[in-house]
């Protein structure tokens, strides 16, 4: 059995895509995966699940949740290890002026392109600061994640890939859970 993590986007903002997480357990459980868990109201599950292709799965969530709701909801899947490796390579984490409550990490879709990493090099965003290493990107935002330019709209735009963003506290809760299974 393999643990993954499905983060959705979009879902319980400003009171759009509504979806309560007892619902949406009880739909994720009723694909057939086991130990499902939710973490808060954006769309955190963690399951356990015998698949090993990552598509099948991203295409089942987002079936079930289009039929049962009536929208489309983005989904990224990441498997344990994904998880834990983003959380011991955050660059970030040792230095000593950036706080954990001002750290984020955004999760692609697919790696970008070079150019288009070099492309974003150059745009400033206040005292905020990002690092991109394969499908992740390290922010830190001292002013707040609400007030950075660095968003999810903003990557997907520049990168032409797919984005999902979570805060530093919401990415260690999220293992927690999946060391629990």
């Amino acid at each position: 059995m393999n643990t993954y993590i499905a983060l959705l986007r979009g879902i319980n903002v400003s009171g759009q895509k509504l979806i309560k997480m007892a619902d949406l357990k009880k739909l994720i459980e009723s694909l057939g995966f086991e130990k499902v868990a939710t973490y808060i109201q954006s769309g955190n599950i963690v399951f356990r699940s015998p698949e090993t292709n990552r598509d099948s799965l991203k295409l089942k969530i987002m079936n079930a949740l289009s039929k049962k709701y009536d929208f489309n909801v983005p989904v990224t899947i990441l498997k344990h290890e994904e998880l834990e490796f983003a959380s011991l390579n955050n660059p970030f984490i040792n230095e000593k002026n950036k706080e954990i409550k001002f750290l984020h990490i955004t999760f692609l879709e697919r790696k970008p392109d070079s150019d288009r990493i070099s492309d974003l090099k150059s745009i400033a965003s206040g005292n905020d600061e990002f690092i991109i290493s394969g499908k992740l990107i390290y922010l830190f935002c001292p002013d707040g994640y609400g007030r950075t330019k660095y968003t999810n709209n903003f990557f997907e735009n520049k990168l032409k890939t797919d984005a999902t963003t979570r805060s530093w506290k919401t990415l260690n809760a999220i293992l927690e859970l999946c060391n629990s299974k």
